[in-house]
């Protein structure tokens, strides 16, 4: 029988890597079967809530600069939108294509006025996103590119190639907004290496996605919620 406290390291790796992953793999599978998003997106909240139950361990939710942070997430939700206020290049060829996709909502116009699942979808988006995110990004991905056992690598730790390797990737994971999300990965990057604390991540990470939940109810810019 498998002895899961012969290998910490695995069951550490699997924690930090399932609930992203499930989040992805089943916002995949509703797309690609056409699931109504009433039910499908409520569902999949709660399998990864189910997921993130054995990653508290590993979760910090006490920023140890919560002002200096609340700046950096306000700034990266003024970066995100700045290109379309200023300059309205979002359909250009460069982030609507076949590879990026195109900026567009998966919500139907009549789910957009179902005021429990737009509250679903705010919640998640500000208190859920975040926290899978950065336990796959930056507490995990950031130390494992600088050695497989991540957990002997300190949080925060500065190495070039996994630096640059994870901002490309979160870059890619946005699509059409590659070239904000890539400004994003970096900013996000710099400030683990900067506080080397998971929860001042979480919480700048947080404080971009409410901005931009409430960006998109008080815009109807509902693209920027896939």
């Amino acid at each position: 029988m498998y002895d899961e406290s012969l290998h910490p390291g695995r069951r550490a790796t699997l924690v930090h890597v399932a609930p992203f992953a499930a989040f992805v793999a089943l916002m995949g599978a509703e797309r690609l079967l056409n699931l109504p998003p009433a039910f499908a997106y409520p569902a999949r909240c709660l399998a990864v809530l189910a997921l993130l139950l054995p990653a508290r361990r590993y979760l910090e939710f006490r920023p140890r600069f919560p002002f200096a942070t609340a700046i950096l997430g306000a700034a990266v939700f003024a970066i995100w939108i700045a290109p379309d206020l200023l300059f309205g290049y979002r359909h250009f060829w460069l982030f609507e294509n076949s590879l990026t996709g195109r900026a567009a909502s998966s919500i139907p116009e009549a789910l957009r006025r179902n005021v429990p699942f737009v509250i679903l979808r705010a919640a998640a988006c500000t208190l859920l996103v975040p926290v899978f995110e950065e336990l796959f990004w930056r507490s995990w991905m950031l130390r494992w590119l600088v050695h497989p056992k991540f957990l002997s690598v300190p949080f925060g730790t500065y190495q070039r190639a996994a630096f640059w390797t994870v901002a490309l990737l979160f870059a890619a994971e946005h699509g059409p907004y590659w070239e904000v999300g890539l400004a994003a990965g970096m900013l996000y990057n710099w400030w683990a290496v900067r506080t080397r604390s998971l929860a001042d991540c979480i919480f700048a990470h947080a404080v971009t996605n409410g901005l931009l939940s409430a960006y998109v109810l008080i815009s109807g810019r509902w693209e920027y919620w896939a």
